[in-house]
């Protein structure tokens, strides 16, 4: 072999330099794979100062305060700013045409006092004497100074407490169902629909000039939620004895108030008509105020039997 082969093979081979080239000022690094641009951002957004020399942009008009600057634009808001209130207003009239929002608001003006004392003039209207609402400028008082006033927080809250117990009575029979709650709840309101309407034709009938409106009669009617609950607690608390007891209870009661309660709305209004007490249509009226008052105990049963076993 060669002396220089035997030279070349024995010596290791040094590896070869590689010149990197040196970056310049304003270039960029060459194992980057993306040119960086934040600084030429950074350079452009300096080069936007202000003349003034504080380092912020220059201001330019938006078009929200051209918009405003502009007479036309300012007439058009005017316009569409009446257009809308006269919407309004007309939205308000047509609302309390077809729902007295106004009336729904003295049906509600109730405190715990009154609460109270109507549900004791509901379960003893025997202990009551002056049955007269009382009137300020030819106005009924508002519930919550005359225990004599109809109102419907009681039967709403009523209602809803009935059909929440109708529920807890269903469970505690293993028959709860969503149907069968739905059920309860709409039968109950079919009913009370019913005897509004069959009251208010039986008004027409007899010719009856009262002061005896429909929400009266949803708030009067809806009173004998209040019985149903406590026959059916009672029921399911200590058995279905107790349930006849305390149910009978209520319905005598809930009979003698209505009694006492529509004959000043009905009867009342044929004395000061002069209609004489034994005229034939004095006893149409006296006969139409009994029908009504014992409906509410058929009701009271019929709705509540089933859910006492």
């Amino acid at each position: 072999m060669h002396p220089a082969g035997l030279a070349a093979a024995g010596t290791p081979r040094q590896p070869s330099k590689r010149r990197v080239p040196v970056s310049q000022p304003g270039m960029t690094d060459p194992h980057q794979l993306f040119d960086d641009t934040s600084s030429a951002q950074s350079r452009g957004y300096g080069a936007q100062r202000a003349p003034g020399g504080l380092g912020y942009p220059t201001a330019s008009a938006s078009p929200q305060s051209a918009f405003l600057g502009d007479p036309v634009s300012n007439m058009a808001m005017a316009y569409g700013s009446s257009l809308a209130a006269q919407g309004k207003e007309l939205v308000d009239k047509n609302i309390d045409r077809f729902i007295p929002v106004t009336k729904l608001k003295y049906y509600f003006a109730v405190d715990t006092m009154y609460v109270g004392k109507k549900l004791g003039l509901l379960f003893f209207p025997y202990l009551h004497q002056d049955w007269e609402v009382q009137y300020q400028q030819d106005t009924p008082v508002a519930p919550r100074f005359d225990v004599n006033a109809p109102d419907l927080y009681i039967p709403a809250m009523a209602f809803i407490t009935y059909v929440l117990v109708a529920g807890l009575a269903l469970g505690t029979q293993d028959r709860f169902s969503p149907d069968l709650l739905g059920l309860q709840a709409s039968s109950a309101l079919a009913w009370l629909t019913l005897e509004v309407l069959a009251i208010l034709l039986s008004l027409y009938l007899v010719t009856v000039n009262t002061d005896l409106t429909t929400i009266d009669l949803v708030a009067f009617l809806g009173y004998k939620y209040v019985g149903m609950i406590g026959g059916v607690l009672m029921g399911l608390l200590f058995g279905k004895v107790v349930y006849y007891l305390v149910l009978g209870w209520c319905c005598v009661s809930i009979f003698v108030f209505m009694i006492r309660t529509l004959r000043l709305k009905i009867l009342a209004e044929a004395a000061a008509e002069g209609i004489p007490v034994r005229g034939a249509r004095n006893q149409l009226r006296m006969y139409l105020t009994m029908a009504v008052a014992a409906a509410q105990p058929l009701l009271m049963y019929w709705l509540t039997f089933h859910l006492v076993r």
